[in-house]
């Protein structure tokens, strides 16, 4: 299915970290049986105001019907089509201990559409392991898997000091984008797109949330 022209190519990072909160809001209405619903109340459920789910559509197209509210299906399509998340993405994985099991057994992943296909790792002890139906390969064979097995994301779940290599493995073999867990920085060339995910700035964020409330008592 082809994407949806965008009506900007420049799109705040938050906006698209809040269009997967209303994907998330919308599929639990949407199960619940709502068919239509009003952006004050879409914005109510997602902890946005109603102007700034507007604004966040606008980027994508015209969505809803003035007087009317939001057409709940319809809605989560047009967001999924404009994300490129109406689609299966081949999905690899790096490093296969604790965080990267944990990972391979979260039935989320796939249930939204991001398959893990393959599982890497260098420990000789791992290689050959089944874990989650997934036998445990050799990151030097990384090159062929992902052409094989037509990869396009890779998730990094190695420890700090392997994660540059485990991307320039992904990088060489001509994975598409990075999804980083490991807690150091790597560089990859531009035309990859990189995320990092470290658990440890929400600990940050929401100690200071905690002491600046104590500051103001």
């Amino acid at each position: 299915m082809g994407r949806k022209p965008l009506k900007s190519e420049h799109i705040p990072k938050a906006t698209i970290g809040r269009l997967a909160v209303y994907i998330q809001v919308l599929e639990r209405l949407k199960a619940e049986g709502t068919e239509v619903i009003s952006s004050e109340n879409l914005a109510q459920a997602c902890s946005v105001n109603s102007s700034q789910i507007r604004k966040d559509l606008a980027y994508f197209g015209e969505f809803g019907v003035r007087g009317v509210g939001y057409y709940v299906p319809e809605l989560i399509t047009s967001i999924k089509q404009s994300l490129g998340v109406d689609r299966v993405w081949n999905c690899c994985i790096v490093g296969v201990g604790n965080l990267g099991r944990a990972l391979l057994r979260h039935g989320e992943f796939k249930s939204k559409g991001f398959n893990i296909k393959v599982a890497f790792d260098c420990d000789p002890y791992k290689i050959g392991e089944i874990v989650e139906g997934l036998e445990v390969i050799c990151t030097r064979k990384t090159r062929n898997l992902v052409d094989e097995q037509k990869l396009e994301i890779g998730i990094i779940t190695t420890p700090p000091e392997r994660a540059q290599r485990a991307a320039n493995y992904l990088v060489e073999a001509g994975i598409k984008g990075i999804i980083n867990y490991a807690p150091s920085r790597i560089e990859v060339p531009d035309h990859i797109p990189l995320e990092y995910v470290d658990f440890i700035h929400h600990f940050y964020a929401l100690a200071f949330h905690i002491n600046l409330g104590k500051a103001v008592e």
